[in-house]
């Protein structure tokens, strides 16, 4: 069995650099970073954390408590954006986040969701793991958010320096932890881990081109939102289309997503403002 998460994350990060290095040569964009090189450093660092928390978590406890503890991303995301950026949000956003996640925790709690049920108990330390997770991945979303618009840059352009970053702090930990050769060879030996490994990387890479157009145009907040709901959405369409029935507390779970989210759709909705000449008239 291969569980070496580090080498595992050098995979991710250097496939997606080569992608944003093929899309700005494509594009006829500047290679050059938009931003002083260490500005990525952040990024980069709370990046790999993150990924490197979310894979050793699963040695210590099951899928599907790491797949509920990953509901509770609005939270730290509004917590960071405010220590980080400053940023101010209103009673309405914190309600929406709580309500948000306490409908997702329901569903997922109160009812079969599917997955398959592992006999591996979960430890204080797996929770720990998912804990940090979720605050390095809020760190990142919202540092990310800052760069965009602190900064005129591309998406993969910060794309491609988050991951060079990311790529050499991966290697440095596995030099220090003796482990590059190690892993290199276990691929020789087995080579099947080199195709998964770039099956899992592939599927990161495309991950990682919606995520820096998203936090990009709609900002840390609303991608936190995206990837809170898009469990929910994915479990409650494999229990429509596979006919598993839902128990009185997943319904209720599910209203309180659907009411959050219909809720969140009108309220941010453009205002109609009065046309000049009704103004005057009523003056």
């Amino acid at each position: 069995m291969f569980t070496n998460s580090a080498f595992l994350v050098l995979n991710n990060r250097v496939v997606a650099a080569l992608c944003a290095l093929f899309i700005l040569y494509y594009r006829g964009e500047d290679i050059k970073p938009a931003a002083p090189v260490w500005k990525f450093s952040g990024i980069s660092l709370s990046n790999s954390l993150a990924t490197l928390c979310q894979y050793e978590a699963l040695k210590y406890i099951s899928f599907p408590t790491q797949t509920l503890g990953k509901c509770g991303k609005m939270i730290p995301v509004m917590i960071v954006g405010t220590i980080i950026s400053g940023k101010k949000y209103s009673l309405k956003d914190y309600g929406a986040a709580f309500f948000l996640t306490l409908g997702c925790t329901l569903f997922f709690l109160l009812g079969d969701i599917g997955t398959s049920h592992s006999s591996k108990s979960d430890t204080p330390w797996g929770l720990f793991l998912v804990a940090g997770y979720l605050f390095c991945d809020g760190f990142t979303s919202t540092f990310q958010e800052k760069l965009f618009k602190g900064h005129s840059m591309s998406t993969y352009n910060q794309m491609l320096y988050v991951n060079l970053w990311s790529g050499l702090l991966s290697i440095i930990a596995l030099v220090g932890a003796d482990q590059l050769w190690e892993s290199i060879e276990f691929c020789f030996v087995h080579p099947s881990l080199f195709f998964m490994a770039t099956g899992l990387s592939l599927c990161a890479m495309f991950g990682q081109l919606v995520i820096y157009y998203t936090i990009k145009e709609f900002g840390a907040l609303i991608f936190s939102t995206i990837m809170t709901t898009r469990q929910f959405f994915s479990i409650l369409l494999s229990c429509l289309l596979f006919f598993h029935p839902l128990t009185a507390g997943q319904w209720f779970g599910t209203i309180i997503v659907f009411a959050v989210l219909y809720y969140k759709a009108v309220d941010h909705k453009p205002h109609s403002h009065p046309p000049a000449n009704a103004a005057q008239n009523k003056v």
